[in-house]
């Protein structure tokens, strides 16, 4: 194993003297190092220089920006550096994941590698709470199911009894059954109930149990969305000693190409109609005559939750009917305060005063602290409901959303535009070490990452680019075309159907075929189905009722299937082998640019006088087609081709900034 320096006396702030650890790793990456042991080792000077500039940033503590190619390793290139400063400097690692994908192989593959190298540390994996069945709401749901749940609402508690009897770590992910959204959000860790004066040591709380271990685990992973939703809660982080979410602890953020708008979303507002009548559902549930007013018998209480559901109904129709969405739109951007008046927050108030008055008079404690709960989220709800409308957040963009069956389901938003200034301040404004890593950050000739640096805040962190060790003259080949109408123009369809045939032709299926729009995509799956089911070839399309994972599952074990996809196909795709030798591009992956929160960014950059055009979209689609491309070669023994069927990457003079992104390649070029 890697040695670890004894200690020596400690310096500033605490830190321990120690030799520094950038020459270590370039030593252990060596072909002379430890890691040469590994039986799996095979050298790469991309992956030892990562290793050493992360130890470097590590070691001064500071910001560190790193795109490490596909191909690089650059997981064990960051891990083996941290592991080493977290226990040496009894330090806590935190490394962040985008996709489930990462964190499982980080935890399953790459940190029991570690293990053998450095030697044994201590490794937790970080899920959001409610993603943890609590026993104690459990036991109390169990006792006062009569009145809260429906027969089928309880046998789904029967089921769930019996699973926490066996279960290993007590979360969604380990049942084999999906839970209504009702009976689990009665039975989850929640703050008020699942505390660990409720739920000490040897109660089997797995949530507590977690927290417990966290505090002494060496190494966390979680993934970005509960990293940003815990930074943006002041409830979760309000030690002012920590440097993130724990003191004295340092960050590795992998994937962080998607930061920018995880972060957004975690630091915006969020309220449904949904989401509010599923928690006046909780007090009562008119159509199972079933919640805690029932529990408590208060009858005001659930005449008072019968209005307030009439209530809601009124405010967000009056809501969507003020809002002039386009034909096809499902956002429209709200530009000024008021968007309808407020009818909603009395009667939520006057509900949370009568669940605090039914909690005050509650026999039991456990019914006590869920009706006072109640009371706090819809307080909540209250406050971000006014937040909204009076639009008191000046640097945020707000809209209206609709979504569900019949686009029906209303729901606000609010976003910071640039989420630039708080990302400085928690990453950058003082020394910290923390690391951001993607395969995709650059944007062609951009070797100090600027683009991407500007976007989060980093400007004046340090900043490498990686080139992936794979032989792309070897391995793949470009397809282009220098004729091909636009999507408005007669006969778009019947061309993109040709071409698309032409390629799977080509690589005799296992193709995946990335669309930009959901309705084309729907068109041309259509015209498709006959051409793949002549050859023998299955079509996977997105969205015909098969999950995404297992859309991912029969396309690799089926190695002649065509898959077509939109946006989450374009990203965190790993299908190495021939199962994937062909990636179709139909178009160029611009944002649509009527999104309120795409919208307002290009707002915020035009007014600085620059061109929004070049300065974001460009740039972002850049990206995006980057990671589309990205999905085909995944290791050094991947061949295949890529066909880009949109003409203005040879036609518009920004084509010459998406193709300068691309692995060099062969390309051919077709006429016709």
């Amino acid at each position: 194993m890697f040695h670890v320096a004894e200690d020596h006396e400690e310096g500033v702030a605490g830190r321990i003297s120690r030799p520094p650890l950038a020459p270590r790793m370039r030593f252990a990456f060596s072909n002379d190092g430890k890691m040469a042991e590994s039986p799996q080792f095979e050298y790469r000077p991309q992956q030892q220089r990562m290793a050493e500039l992360v130890g470097a940033a590590l070691d001064g503590n500071h910001a560190f920006v790193c795109e490490a190619a596909t191909g690089v390793g650059k997981s064990l290139a960051y891990l083996v550096p941290a592991v080493t400063f977290a226990l040496e400097q009894k330090r806590k690692a935190i490394i962040c994941t985008h996709t489930i994908n990462l964190q499982e192989q980080l935890i399953t593959k790459d940190i029991p590698i570690v293990k053998q190298l450095v030697g044994d540390f201590h490794a937790e994996i970080l899920k959001g709470r409610g993603n943890y069945i609590c026993p104690t709401r459990l036991k109390r749901a169990l006792n006062e199911s009569g009145d809260l749940f429906s027969t089928s609402e309880a046998s789904e508690l029967s089921l769930l009894l019996d699973w926490v009897a066996e279960t290993e770590d007590g979360t969604l992910s380990d049942l084999d059954f999906s839970p209504s959204a009702r009976v689990w959000s009665l039975v989850c860790s929640e703050p008020h109930a699942c505390t660990p004066r409720r739920c000490p040591p040897g109660s089997r709380c797995w949530y507590q149990d977690v927290r417990r271990r966290m505090e002494q685990a060496d190494v966390i992973v979680l993934n970005h969305t509960l990293f940003f939703t815990l930074l943006a809660s002041t409830d979760e982080n309000t030690n002012e000693d920590c440097n993130f979410l724990f003191p004295r602890d340092f960050v590795i953020l992998d994937e962080a190409h998607t930061i920018e708008n995880v972060a957004a979303k975690a630091f915006g507002l969020h309220i449904s109609e949904s989401n509010i009548k599923f928690e006046l559902g909780r007090l009562h549930n008119p159509k199972t005559r079933k919640g805690f007013f029932q529990l408590v018998g208060d009858k005001d209480g659930i005449r008072e939750v019968l209005m307030a559901l009439d209530s809601v109904d009124t405010f967000f129709r009056a809501a969507e009917a003020s809002c002039k969405f386009n034909a096809m739109g499902r956002e429209f951007r709200v530009r000024e305060p008021g968007l309808v008046e407020d009818t909603l927050s009395l009667p939520l108030q006057r509900l949370a005063q009568k669940a605090i008055k039914a909690g005050d008079a509650a026999n039991k404690e456990g019914t006590k602290l869920e009706l006072l709960d109640l009371a706090k989220r819809l307080g909540a709800i209250r406050v971000g409901l006014k937040t909204f409308l009076d639009q008191e957040n000046e640097d945020h963009v707000h809209w209206v959303e609709r979504g569900g069956m019949d686009n029906r389901i209303v729901s606000f938003h609010t976003a910071p535009v640039d989420v630039a200034p708080r990302l400085r301040q928690i990453f950058f404004a003082s020394h910290k070490a923390c690391v951001f890593t993607s395969a995709t950050l650059g944007i062609g000739d951009d070797p100090k990452l600027r683009y991407f640096r500007n976007r989060v805040g980093a400007e004046d962190a340090r900043a490498a680019l990686i080139e992936s060790p794979f032989d792309f003259k070897k391995q793949m080949k470009l397809y282009l075309l220098k004729k091909m109408p636009q999507p408005s123009e007669p006969g778009y369809l019947d061309q993109l159907e040709h071409w698309i045939t032409h390629f799977i032709d080509l690589s005799i299926g296992r193709a995946f075929i990335l669309f930009t729009s959901y309705s084309q995509m729907t068109s041309l799956a259509d015209k498709l189905e006959a051409h793949c089911e002549k050859r023998g070839w299955r079509l996977l399309v997105q969205g015909r009722g098969m999950p995404r994972h297992q859309m991912l599952a029969e396309f690799k074990n089926d190695t002649h299937s065509v898959l077509c996809g939109t946006d989450s196909f374009w990203t965190g795709v790993d299908v190495p082998g021939e199962s994937l030798s062909n990636v179709i591009i139909t178009r160029l992956p611009f944002a649509v640019p009527d999104h309120p929160l795409t919208a307002s960014r290009i707002e915020h950059l035009e007014e600085q006088g620059l061109n929004a055009f070049t300065e974001y979209s460009v740039p972002e689609a850049i990206l995006k087609l980057r990671q589309g491309v990205g999905r085909l070669i995944r290791t050094a023994t991947d061949k295949g081709i890529c066909a880009i069927l949109d003409n203005r990457i040879l036609t518009k003079p920004y084509g010459r900034a998406f193709l300068s992104s691309l692995p060099e390649c062969p390309t051919e070029i077709l006429e016709k």
